[in-house]
């Protein structure tokens, strides 16, 4: 059943963007609504591909799980997120696992359907490989910030990164006493971040608080208000 706030979100998903008024509707006729409780596996690497999601409501974290037993977060998607499409075009197993951080509703395309529609309309293939090439980009971001950056700098990336995203939404938050301070919120909680950016709870806590003396950014709770981009730029090339 399509409901409005399916269309919405499919409308505000980038993967979606631009496309004719039949289109949205033809592509909102397949999507199918399913919940996850918080810790319910959406799939798991090297489960058969038979479509791929987009997050209506909640949070999905997406990670890959070595031989010894550890994990290692590649993204933390919020509402409006595409998931799980890099293999609908190849048809190959999904290359890493996914998890609800939280009590989720997702809309689920199934590949079959969305393959016959992207044959219709071949914007809707350019669309996607936008996508797919973003993703490719953030993915060289993580790997460049691993292998060559200290903790501080890692931080510093994530939160510019975190600050373009969320410039985008008109129900950004404002600084109450600076306008022009960039205000963020941490879509996932600390122990969540140490795991994405490959290093321990107590380190994101101890550059937070460096931060917040260096009077780069405040902090409270999950909001982040960013004082000084300027020196958070800085710290993010060290």
């Amino acid at each position: 059943m399509i409901t409005d706030s399916i269309l919405k979100i499919i409308k505000s998903t980038p993967l979606f963007d631009g496309l004719e008024e039949r289109y949205l509707n033809s592509i909102a006729s397949i999507a199918q609504s399913r919940s996850c409780k918080k810790g319910d596996i959406v799939f798991n690497e090297g489960d058969s591909c038979n479509g791929f999601y987009v997050i209506e409501k909640g949070t999905v974290k997406i990670f890959k799980t070595s031989f010894g037993g550890k994990e290692q977060i590649l993204h933390i998607y919020g509402a409006g997120k595409p998931f799980g499409e890099v293999p609908v075009f190849t048809g190959k197993n999904f290359p890493a696992s996914a998890i609800a951080v939280n009590n989720t509703e997702l809309i689920f395309f199934p590949r079959k359907n969305f393959i016959a529609l992207v044959t219709e309309n071949p914007s809707l293939a350019l669309n996607m490989l936008a996508v797919l090439s973003m993703r490719l980009h953030q993915f060289t971001i993580m790997v460049e910030n691993l292998a060559l950056k200290e903790v501080p700098a890692r931080l510093a990336s994530y939160l510019i990164i975190l600050t373009q995203e969320q410039s985008s939404n008109l129900n950004q938050q404002k600084h109450k006493s600076n306008p022009n301070t960039s205000v963020v919120t941490l879509p996932v909680s600390k122990n969540q971040l140490a795991g994405l950016l490959g290093t321990t709870p107590e380190t994101i806590s101890r550059v937070f608080a460096k931060f917040s003396n260096d009077e780069i950014i405040e902090v409270d709770r999950n909001i982040i208000s960013i004082t000084d981009m300027d020196k958070l730029a800085e710290a993010a090339q060290q």
